[in-house]
């Protein structure tokens, strides 16, 4: 009997080989055999084709294509675009150092924010300013993107730049000589008013993000700080290394913080809290919401595993996946996801599933009720898919559609240029506050300038209309619509009348910017900060603070 098991035993085994050789041989079967298709497609293609084809332009466009069936996280960069991946990587690239932005009315590009300390800062190029002519070239009509690439070059080359400024009868010419451009990681952090909370906002995990914590962490000590907000919101992600880091300054040394998990052995990892920690003790907030993503659902989620931080704001995006950079012929390079993440408690956050996709193509996200639960080094619940949850909600109030249009038209930036030119000083951005007589001044610019917006209401009654008259119920239902239009009348003033709380804040940010650059735009907006003003409670509360670390039974 003994020997028959034994014999059933190999039979098995190698049947199971036979198997998995057969699936193997299969799968390169249909990688040969599609390659071998895509490349005879092209090949008839550019012999036949009634045009000449473009073999860099559509090759690359079927590249791009595959990859979208993979994820939207592994890209394609050939060696023309290789410097979008470094200064995602780094944070660093070559040239003046500004954010710019399309001004639609102009049809040109205008410097939206330059950064402070800066070639774009220094040279005393402003916000607003209108861009004409970069090394004589007229940029009219030329969107971001094509303007920025004109902008970089190699550090140390300079080149004229001529721009038109509110105010200025003639344009203005500066000569610029571009340079390595670092983006600050931790582009502020400072005590807060209370006198005791140190606050340090980190927006990307680049290279060497980590020390630059460290080093916002120890200052903030220095001048009094007996508790912290670490502020990860619409934080993208970047560096796996880093979020280690940063978990290790709040974490005892020794601790299994992450794991990577993928189908090659090299893309399964294990890593650990490797030096002593910076802070072990003081209470510790992150804030989060639905752009809080990668490396800062690392930072987030290990912190929360490992019962070290209370997690405030929404719940965040939900990647669990990491990605690696691979050398490609001709110098390109292909940023690839490898392998899933875990961190302490075991779980994986990834929200949606691209392996399998709905009748549309979208990947599908993990519904609530088929998530898992695990559970904190104390023995708290905690669930994978679908991102961190807080472990203190706040709601989000829903965004106008007035606030939205306001942001991504010209009206604040105009009426910036115009504050300015007026104001050649303003209070530092802790004191500075817009006045009603300001509002009424930017109400007025607004109704004048012909500014419009979509109003959903309005869509919404006319696609019902159209249903109507298409169901043949419109003509009995004529007058009701006609009363619900007459009520839904689009009625601007009012409206920023009624949004005033809203509009104010943003208004300030376009002016403070100004005057104070990135640093006092975010000074100013914690002035009035939902998220920040949950978690500093709750730092102020020693009850409260345990509450959120204690077992529900």
């Amino acid at each position: 009997m003994k020997k028959n098991n034994v014999i059933i035993a190999i039979c098995v085994s190698l049947l199971c080989l036979c198997w998995a050789g057969f699936k193997r041989d299969n799968h390169n079967f249909q990688v040969s055999k599609n390659l071998d298709v895509f490349n005879s497609v092209y090949k008839e293609l550019d012999m036949f084709y009634v045009d000449t084809i473009d073999p860099q332009k559509v090759i690359r466009a079927g590249i791009d294509a595959m990859l979208e069936e993979i994820d939207p996280y592994t890209v394609y960069y050939p060696e023309d675009d290789l410097d979008d991946l470094k200064q995602m990587i780094t944070g660093k690239y070559a040239g003046i150092g500004s954010i710019i932005r399309y001004y639609k009315k102009r049809e040109r590009v205008v410097i939206f924010e330059p950064y402070e300390d800066t070639p774009a800062a220094e040279a005393g190029l402003k916000a607003g300013d209108v861009i004409l002519e970069i090394d004589g070239k007229d940029v009219k009509g030329l969107m971001t993107d094509k303007v920025s690439e004109m902008l970089r070059g190699e550090a140390g080359t300079t080149f004229i730049l001529k721009v038109e400024r509110p105010g200025e009868a003639a344009p203005l010419e500066f000569r610029i000589t571009r340079r390595n451009i670092q983006t600050p990681a931790v582009p502020y952090y400072g005590m807060l008013t209370d006198g005791k909370s140190g606050y340090v906002q980190l927006t990307s995990f680049t290279d060497n993000c980590a020390r630059d914590v460290r080093r916002a962490i120890i200052e903030l000590k220095e001048q009094g700080a007996s508790q912290f907000v670490l502020d990860l919101r619409s934080n993208g992600g970047g560096s796996l290394k880093e979020a280690v880091e940063i978990v290790n300054l709040f974490v005892p040394k020794g601790l299994e913080l992450i794991s990577t998990k993928g189908k090659m052995r090299q893309a399964c990892h294990v890593y650990k809290s490797t030096r002593e920690p910076l802070d072990l003790k003081s209470p510790l907030a992150v804030l989060v919401d639905g752009a809080s993503a990668s490396a800062a659902e690392i930072v987030a989620g290990s912190l929360q595993d490992l019962d070290r931080a209370v997690i405030v704001g929404t719940r965040t995006y939900g990647k669990g996946l990491v990605q690696i950079p691979r050398d490609l012929p001709y110098n390109g390079q292909l940023k690839v996801t490898t392998s899933k993440y875990y961190i302490p408690s075991g779980r994986c956050i990834q929200a949606l599933d691209y392996q399998h996709r709905d009748e549309k193509g979208q990947a599908i996200r993990t519904p609530d009720s088929l998530t898992n639960v695990f559970y904190t080094a104390a023995g708290r619940e905690v669930r994978d898919g679908g991102g961190i949850r807080p472990d203190v909600a706040v709601e989000v109030p829903k965004q106008s559609h007035l606030l939205y249009y306001l942001l991504n038209d010209d009206v604040l930036l105009e009426y910036g240029n115009e504050y300015a030119l007026s104001h050649p000083t303003i209070a530092g951005p802790q004191e500075f506050e817009l006045t009603d007589e300001d509002y009424e001044h930017f109400k007025k610019m607004v109704l004048e300038s012909g500014f419009k917006y979509d109003r959903q209401s309005e869509k919404a009654l006319k696609e019902l209309k159209e249903v109507a008259k298409f169901e043949g119920y419109l003509e009995n239902a004529q007058a009701e619509f006609d009363a619900l239009e007459k009520k839904l009348q689009h009625n601007l003033s009012a409206d920023l009348d009624r949004l005033k709380k809203e509009i104010k804040p943003l208004i300030a940010s376009e002016i403070v910017k100004r005057y104070y650059f990135q640093r006092g735009v975010i000074i100013q907006q914690l002035k009035d900060d939902p998220d920040l003003d949950k978690a500093l409670e709750v730092l102020g509360d020693s009850t409260s603070y345990a509450a959120v670390f204690a077992v529900k039974k």
